[in-house]
C-alpha cells in the first residue's frame, strides 16, 4: 500500500477510471479458445493462464487478504486472525515481511524470537489450511517508518534506495537470503501452503519510456538481482510483482516484448478507491479489464492490494474512516472486481484485499503521517473483532470457494440490454467449458442508491428468456450489486437460473445443500433441473413458497422473511433459503486442510457469531467457534452424526425432519475490568536539571563532520540515525561557553509530519514546537533573555524532539535530527558556538552490534527518553521507592517537563472466553492540549495520544501484550509542551468479550522480558 502517488497519468487515468455517471464498455469481449497454460520451469504444480491460477491441476478463483505479523506481535493470535479470514471464504493469507524489524543492525536477522517468528506463522498457516502470499520487499511501504526499509539503511551510506547499487545490494543481501530460506521448506512443493513469492513492491521503473518500451537498465538489474537471490536460496514458486497503478506497467513477461528483463512471472496491479481525507467520485468504477487485456493477457488478472479499507492519517475523524468502506462498498466493488474477470483477488481472479487485518503500528512502526492505529477499517478489527463488513464479505468470499466455474470465465457482454430497467448495468460471464453464466448487476449510473426493480434476459441451455416468471420481480436497492447464475453446476445438480444469489453449497454423502440469500422483503426465484417436486419442509418465520413443475425440473418463487426456510426437492437437493443477516451468520467450516476446501468435506453451520472451524469423529460433530448471546445453532452435516458438540462441550441435541441438528448456545461469563486508582509517578526529563551528566553508554558525542546525506546542515551533523539511534524521543545536549555571548539559539529540527520538541536552557524551559500534522520540519528562535547565562561554567541547551518516522519511497533518506543549531548574539563581531554536543536515544542503539537492549520487543518499540532508557516501562522495575500515593494523570501536573506514571493490576478473563480491551484517553481541560501520552503496557509502548493533532483516543491493545490471567504493568509518560502541565484520564474499557474455543488468557511471559540492571548504565 502506497500514501503518495495514487493517481494515474493523463491517458491512464482516461483508460481505467471512469465516473459515476458512466459505465465501461472498452472489451466487452474476451473469448478465445487457445490461451497458453504456463509455468515457471522451476516446479510444475502451480501453473497459470489468461483465466486462473491452477494447483495441482485444480483451477481456483483465489481470495485473500493481507496481514502484517510484526503488527500483531503475538504469535498466538496469529491464528485467530488466520480462522478468520478462512471462515470468509477466503483460500489465502498475504503477509508482507518486514526488513527493518527482522534486521535491526547491518550483521543481525531475528527470524525466531516473539513476533520474529515466522516459521510459526507459517506452520500456522498450514494447519489451519491457507495458502500463503509472501511479500518480502525489500521495500513494502505499508504505511511504515521508511517503507519497512532497515532504518539503518537510510542515512545515506547505502548510496541510492531501491536500486543496483553494491552498497544497497550489500545492504539487502542476508535479510533477502534468509527470507527465502524461510520459506523454502513452506513451499507447496516442499508440502507447505506458500504459492507465491513477491519481489519488490510498487516499483514502476521498468521502463524510461513505457510507451516506446525503452528500458530503465539500473532498475531492471536491480529486480534481477532480487529475482536470482531467491531462486538460488530455495524459492521456486511463481514470482510476483505489485504495480502501483496503471501508468508504469512494469515486470509482465507479456508486456515485455523487447527483452528487458527484470520480469515476473505473474503481474499485479492495485487500486485504492476512497481514501481517507479526500474527495472521492462515489462509487466510480475503473476499467481494470482492459488494462489487464493490454498488459498481461496471458497470465490471471491478480490484483496483490485491492481496497480492504482505509488508512485513517492525522487529520482523519475519531475512528478512522471505516464508513468509506463498509458493507455497502464490499458488496458493490468486490462484484464489481468479478464483473471484470479478476480471479486472485487479494481481492481480483486473483484478489487479494488490502487489509484483511490492520493491526496496530506500535511503538515507532508507522510512517509519520500516522499515528498508533492501523485498525485500517478492516473487516477484522484491529481489536480483532468483527461485524457487518466482515459477514459482507464472507457472503461474497463463501461463493467464490464453492462456485469452481467462476474461476473459468469469460466476459461475453456488457450494458444495458439484459434487464428491462435501463437503469441498471449488467456484465455477463460465461464458463467455455460447463456454460455456467454469471450475470453481475449494479446501477448503471454508479453513484446512484436508488431502488430499481427489474427483470433479466438470461441465456440458460434451455433458451434465452426474461425471469422471473412467477415471483415477484427482484429489486436492487442502495449502492448495491447483484450476481445471478444460469446454467450454475453445484454438486451433480444444475440451476437453470435464479435471480437470488448464491451463498453456498455443501455435498454431504448422497445430499447436496445449495444455500441462497435474499434481502428481507425481496423477491426470488430459481429452477432447479431434474427434480419433480418439491416441499417447503422448516421456515423459522413462516415464510411461504411456490413450486412450478417444468417438464425440465421445478421452478421455486418466494418473498424472503428473515430467518431460515428449507426445501427439499426429490432428486436429493435440499434448498436453504436465508436473509441477509441470516447468511451472515451462516458458515462453511472445512473438515480438511485442503486450503481448496472440496465442496464434499464441508459441513454448514447456521448461528453462531463465528464458527473457526469443524471435524467429524464418529457420530459427533466437533464446532468450534465464538457466541456473544444466547442463540439457537443448526448443523448440516452427514447423516450418521447426531450429537454436537460446541467448543468441547457437549450440547443437548434434537434432530429434525429435515436431517439436520438443533442445539442452544449459552452467553459467555460475565467479568469486570478494574479501576485505576493507585498511581506512582516520577520526573522523566533529569537532562534538563543543572548539573546532570551526559557522560556514560547513554550519551554519544555528536562530532561528525561529514555526512553520507545529501542533506547538509551545521557541522557537527546531527543526524541522528548516523549516531544509531532511529526511532522515538531524542535528547540533544549543546554546551557552550559562558564567554561566548549567546543571547538565542535558531533551531530548525527535523521529525516528519506531527513531531514536537522542547528546548531548556540550563534547567529553564526556552519553548516548545507542538507540532502540526501536515509540518516535517520547523524552526524557531529562541532568547536567552529570561534565563541566566553562566560566565564561568558551561552552559548547556538541551533538545528533546520525537522522531514520528522516516519518510517513504526515496525521501527515507531525509535526516531525522536538528538540521540547524545556530547560536546568536547580540553583538555582530561575536559568532558564539558551541563547543560540545551529545544525543541520547534508545538504550544500546549506538552499540553496532546490539541497535536495543530489548531485541524480542525490537528498536521499533522505544526511544530515548531516560524512562525508556532505564527501563521504567518494564515489568520487574522496582518502583518501591517512588513516593506513593501520588498524583493520577488525571490529577496532573505543572510545568514543561515530562512525567512518568506507574501502576500495577491484574485481569481474570474466565477461561473458555476470548476478550479485548482497550486504554481509553480523555483530556480533563480541553482548552490545554499540547502535551503527548506514551503508553506502556507490560513493556510495549502501545499508544501514541496526541491530543493537540489527532482525534485518536482509544488504543486497543491485545492478549499477550496485555495479561488477560494475571498481573500487569502500565507505565505513561505525559510530555507537557508549555508551563501549563498536562492532565489525562486513562481508562481500561472492555472492547468485547465472547465464549470462545479461542482463549484469549494464555501465559505470554516470554513475550515479556522484564527489566535488567544492565539499564542502570543508561541514566
Amino acid at each position: 500500500m502506497r500514501f503518495a502517488n495514487k493517481t494515474f497519468g493523463s491517458s491512464a487515468y482516461a483508460l481505467l477510471l471512469l465516473s459515476s455517471a458512466f459505465q465501461y464498455v472498452l472489451g466487452a469481449s474476451d473469448a478465445r479458445s487457445d490461451w497458453p497454460i504456463q509455468s515457471n520451469d522451476l516446479q510444475d504444480q502451480i501453473r497459470w493462464d489468461h483465466y486462473s491460477i491452477i494447483i495441482n491441476g485444480k483451477r481456483l478463483f483465489l481470495f485473500g487478504g493481507e496481514m502484517h505479523p510484526f503488527r500483531l506481535p503475538v504469535p498466538e493470535l496469529w491464528k485467530d486472525i488466520l480462522e478468520k479470514v478462512k471462515a470468509m471464504g477466503m483460500r489465502m493469507i498475504s503477509i508482507y515481511t518486514h526488513w527493518g524489524f527482522h534486521a535491526p543492525a547491518p550483521d543481525q536477522i531475528d527470524f525466531s524470537t516473539g513476533a520474529h517468528n515466522l516459521t510459526s506463522f507459517f506452520e500456522m498457516a498450514k494447519e489451519v489450511g491457507l495458502y500463503v502470499l509472501v511479500r518480502p520487499g525489500p521495500y513494502i511501504n505499508g504505511e511504515l517508518n521508511a517503507g519497512g526499509l532497515a532504518l539503518w539503511s537510510t542515512t545515506g551510506a547505502y548510496e541510492e534506495l531501491r536500486s543496483n547499487g553494491s552498497a544497497f545490494t550489500e545492504a539487502w543481501t542476508p535479510y533477502q537470503t534468509g527470507m527465502a530460506k524461510l520459506v523454502k521448506p513452506f513451499q507447496l512443493t516442499n508440502g507447505g501452503t506458500v504459492i507465491m513469492y513477491q519481489l519488490e513492491n510498487e516499483y514502476d521503473e521498468q521502463w524510461k519510456n513505457v510507451e516506446s518500451k525503452i528500458p530503465n537498465p539500473k532498475a531492471v538489474s536491480y529486480m534481477e538481482k532480487l529475482k536470482e537471490n531467491a531462486i538460488q536460496n530455495g524459492i521456486v514458486v511463481p514470482s510476483v510483482h505489485n504495480a502501483p497503478n496503471a501508468n508504469g506497467r512494469p515486470w509482465s513477461k507479456d508486456y515485455d516484448t523487447v527483452g528487458a528483463g527484470g520480469d515476473v512471472d505473474i503481474y499485479g496491479l492495485d487500486s485504492y478507491v476512497k481514501e481517507c481525507g479526500k474527495n472521492n467520485l462515489p462509487f466510480a468504477v475503473s476499467n481494470y479489464h482492459d488494462h489487464f487485456q493490454l498488459v498481461t493477457p496471458n497470465q490471471p488478472s491478480f490484483m496483490p492490494e485491492f481496497q480492504g479499507g482505509a488508512m485513517s492519517p492525522w487529520l482523519s475523524p475519531a475512528g478512522g474512516c471505516a464508513e468509506r468502506t463498509g458493507s455497502e462498498f464490499v458488496n458493490f466493488y468486490y462484484r464489481d472486481n468479478i464483473a471484470q474477470r479478476i480471479t486472485i483477488l487479494n481481492l481480483y481472479m486473483i484478489l487479494n484485499l488490502y487489509m484483511i487485518y490492520g493491526g496496530t503500528n506500535w511503538g515507532w512502526l508507522a510512517a509519520p503521517f500516522l499515528g498508533s492505529s492501523y485498525d485500517y477499517g478492516a473487516a477484522i478489527f484491529e481489536d480483532r473483532n468483527i461485524g457487518s463488513k466482515y459477514y459482507e464479505i464472507k457472503n461474497l468470499g463463501l461463493l467464490t470457494r464453492a462456485a469452481d466455474e467462476l474461476a473459468y470465465t469469460d466476459r461475453i457482454g456488457t450494458g444495458t440490454n439484459y434487464t428491462n430497467n435501463t437503469n441498471i448495468f449488467t456484465t455477463e460471464l460465461k464458463n467455455p467449458k460447463t456454460g455456467a453464466r454469471f450475470y453481475v448487476l449494479r446501477h448503471v449510473t454508479t453513484s446512484s442508491d436508488s431502488t430499481e426493480t427489474f427483470a433479466v434476459n438470461v441465456t440458460t441451455s434451455l433458451g434465452s428468456f426474461y425471469v422471473p416468471e412467477i415471483a415477484p420481480c427482484p429489486k436492487l436497492v442502495g449502492h448495491g450489486g447483484k450476481i445471478f447464475v444460469a446454467d450454475f453446476h453445484f454438486g451433480k445438480h444444475t440451476l437453470f437460473y435464479a435471480t437470488t444469489e448464491v451463498l453456498t453449497y455443501s455435498v454431504i454423502g448422497e445430499r447436496t445443500t445449495l444455500v441462497l440469500w435474499t434481502p428481507t422483503g425481496i423477491s426470488g426465484e430459481f429452477y432447479l433441473k431434474n427434480a419433480k417436486k418439491g416441499t417447503l419442509a422448516f421456515s423459522s418465520k413462516g415464510q411461504t413458497a411456490v413450486f412450478d413443475k417444468r417438464d425440465n425440473g421445478v421452478v421455486v418463487g418466494f418473498t424472503q422473511r428473515e430467518g431460515v426456510t428449507v426445501l427439499e426437492f426429490d432428486n436429493d437437493v435440499r434448498v436453504v433459503l436465508v436473509d441477509r443477516d441470516t447468511a451472515y451468520r451462516t458458515w462453511v467450516p472445512a473438515l480438511t486442510k485442503d486450503p481448496k476446501v472440496p465442496v464434499n468435506k464441508t459441513a454448514i453451520v447456521v448461528g453462531p457469531r463465528f464458527v473457526r472451524s469443524a471435524s467429524v469423529h464418529g457420530n459427533t460433530i466437533f464446532v468450534n467457534g465464538d457466541c456473544n448471546n444466547t442463540t439457537d445453532l443448526e448443523v448440516f452435516t452427514s447423516n450418521r452424526v447426531s450429537t454436537i458438540k460446541w467448543n468441547g462441550k457437549r450440547l443437548r441435541t434434537t434432530k429434525t425432519k429435515y436431517g439436520t441438528l438443533k442445539a442452544s448456545l449459552q452467553a459467555p461469563a460475565k467479568f469486570s475490568v478494574p479501576k485505576f486508582s493507585s498511581w506512582k509517578s516520577q520526573d522523566s526529563l533529569p537532562e534538563a536539571a543543572m548539573g546532570y551528566s551526559d557522560d556514560g553508554p547513554a550519551w554519544v558525542i555528536a562530532n561528525h563532520t561529514t555526512t553520507p546525506s545529501a542533506t547538509k546542515g551545521t557541522v557537527p551533523y546531527l543526524f541522528s540515525d548516523e549516531y544509531g539511534f532511529h526511532t522515538g524521543i531524542k535528547l540533544w545536549r549543546g554546551h557552550f561557553p559562558g564567554e561566548s555571548g549567546a543571547t538565542g539559539v535558531y533551531l530548525d529540527i527535523q521529525g516528519g509530519t506531527a513531531h514536537s520538541w522542547s528546548a531548556f536552557l540550563n534547567g529553564k524551559f526556552l519553548g516548545s514546537y507542538t507540532g502540526d500534522p501536515t509540518v516535517a520540519a520547523s524552526n524557531a528562535t529562541l532568547s536567552f533573555a529570561n534565563v541566566p547565562i553562566f560566565t564561568i561554567q558551561t552552559n548547556v541547551l538541551l533538545v528533546m524532539h520525537d522522531d514520528t518516522g522516516h519518510d517513504q519511497l526515496s525521501a527515507a533518506l531525509n535526516p531525522r535530527g536538528i538540521l540547524n543549531a545556530t547560536l546568536l548574539s547580540s553583538n555582530a563581531s561575536i559568532t558564539p558556538k558551541f563547543n560540545l554536543w551529545n544525543v541520547a536515544g534508545t538504550a544500546g542503539g549506538s552499540d553496532p552490534s546490539r541497535s536495543t537492549l530489548d531485541p524480542l520487543r525490537s528498536q521499533y518499540n522505544e526511544g530515548g527518553l531516560s524512562a525508556e532508557r532505564l527501563g521504567w516501562h518494564l515489568p520487574g522495575f522496582d518502583d518501591s521507592n517512588w513516593s506513593s500515593p501520588s498524583t493520577s494523570p488525571a490529577q496532573g501536573f505543572t510545568g514543561a517537563t515530562i512525567r512518568f506514571y506507574r501502576i500495577s493490576f491484574s485481569l481474570d478473563v474466565p477461561k473458555g472466553v476470548d476478550a479485548s480491551f482497550a486504554f481509553k484517553f480523555t483530556p480533563v481541560d480541553t482548552s490545554n492540549l499540547n502535551y503527548r501520552a506514551f503508553l506502556y503496557v507490560n513493556g510495549y509502548q502501545y499508544g501514541r495520544y496526541y491530543p493537540s493533532i489527532a482525534s485518536e483516543n482509544v488504543f486497543p491493545d491485545p492478549a499477550g501484550v496485555l495479561n488477560h490471567g494475571g498481573d500487569n504493568v502500565v507505565g505513561l509518560a505525559v510530555w507537557a509542551q508549555t508551563e501549563k502541565g498536562a492532565k489525562v484520564e486513562v481508562e481500561l474499557v472492555t472492547r468485547y468479550a465472547v465464549e470462545s474455543s479461542f482463549e484469549s488468557r494464555f501465559d505470554a511471559k516470554y513475550l515479556q522480558p522484564g527489566w535488567t540492571k544492565e539499564r542502570l548504565d543508561y541514566v
